[in-house]
């Protein structure tokens, strides 16, 4: 793959050295110019266009389908990751006395729905990590004859741990138990394969490492489960006929598009397929060994430099969110001192976190590591 090319893409380039892009993305020239032309399009032509954009959005199910190796009808649009969440936490089919299982570190997306759930009789039970990692054995000791469903990030927003999703995944199905991914910090950066997974729901907004506007974002749903899971945002585009609008004929659609409600946000939907293509085209997984190739590098002059990586980074475990402590640094001082040079990180957990994409350099990350340990 052609870095530099690729690298072209991206207008931020010129501003910034952006590392973290497990917070907001800056968007690809590609995702900003389709925004601007349905923008632009509306404004001159409003429901005249109709056609023309529904097609774009039925181009981009087909990407979203590819990106997840999964059939294009079980993936629906959503505005966030949250509400993808809260899909399945308000869907399911518990009952009084149940249980779930998470991660205390987890993102608060992916604690307040499940929390929302006690006045129904839930329980949630937070496995608390070891240290960086989240044990496959702490989970399974909080699995009892109650337990229904476990929630987990693909990777964890702080630490960076790539959760072992196939293990967990095994674990689950042996159970009965359904599982489900946030999978928000590794769409668009780590191959993500839902037929080769044994998971049973995720979700995803789209503006982190799938690079594209915020407010559009992805849900996808096991078939088996479709009719299982109770549908909670109704609204004139879950049923069949969706465009007869003279008709009331509540018959739910047969796939994942029943979840989606109402009308689209077209605009994000449409930017969103636009860096799905460009990430497509690269390659996810010379994408993946590309920003763990970066990752490393950074983990390696940090580690000379004095700071410890807490980030797990053994093989299988490692994403491209890399967090790093050390003993006397603030790492708010740092933060600032990054952006005054014009180079973008972040904190987490009271942690400095860089999150570097596959266009990023090693000449920007040696900046960072330069900016990070002037006095």
């Amino acid at each position: 793959m052609d870095w530099t090319a690729f690298r072209t893409r991206f207008p931020v380039t010129t501003k910034w050295a952006f590392l973290d892009h497990a917070a907001v993305a800056p968007l690809p020239r590609v995702a900003a110019d389709a925004v601007r032309e349905y923008v632009d399009d509306m404004a001159l032509n409003g429901i005249v266009s109709f056609l023309r954009w529904d097609a774009r959005l039925k181009e981009a199910r087909l990407l979203a389908g590819r990106l997840l190796n999964a059939d294009p009808l079980d993936v629906a649009f959503i505005p966030n990751t949250s509400t993808g969440i809260s899909l399945v936490a308000e869907g399911f089919p518990w009952q009084p006395g149940d249980n779930l299982i998470t991660a205390a570190e987890e993102y608060p997306s992916n604690q307040y729905p499940w929390m929302n759930l006690r006045d129904r009789g839930v329980e949630v039970r937070a496995v608390p990590s070891r240290g960086n990692r989240i044990a496959l054995d702490d989970l399974r000791k909080a699995i009892d004859g109650r337990t229904r469903l476990v929630s987990l990030s693909a990777v964890e927003f702080a630490s960076g741990y790539r959760n072992h999703l196939s293990a967990i995944g095994e674990m689950c199905r042996e159970r009965g138990i359904f599982f489900f991914v946030d999978a928000i910090q590794s769409l668009g950066v780590l191959p993500l394969d839902v037929n080769h997974l044994p998971i049973d729901a995720l979700a995803a907004d789209g503006h982190k490492w799938l690079l594209g506007p915020e407010g559009a974002g992805l849900f996808w749903l096991r078939r088996d489960w479709l009719d299982r899971l109770r549908v909670t945002n109704v609204g004139w585009n879950s049923v069949i006929n969706c465009h007869d609008f003279g008709t009331i004929d509540f018959r739910l659609k047969p796939h994942a598009g029943r979840f989606e409600g109402g009308t689209y946000n077209v605009g994000g939907i449409v930017g969103l397929a636009e860096s799905i293509k460009l990430l497509l085209e690269a390659g996810i997984p010379e994408i993946a060994e590309r920003v763990l190739a970066l990752t490393d590098h950074a983990c390696e002059k940090m580690t000379r430099a004095g700071w410890t990586v807490f980030s797990s980074r053994e093989r299988g475990e490692q994403s491209g969110i890399v967090s790093l402590v050390k003993a006397g640094v603030s790492p708010i001082e740092v933060k600032q001192r990054c952006e005054e040079a014009g180079i973008i990180v972040n904190v987490r957990a009271g942690r400095l976190r860089i999150s570097p994409h596959a266009y990023n350099t090693y000449e920007e990350l040696d900046r960072f590591v330069a900016t990070a340990n002037r006095d």
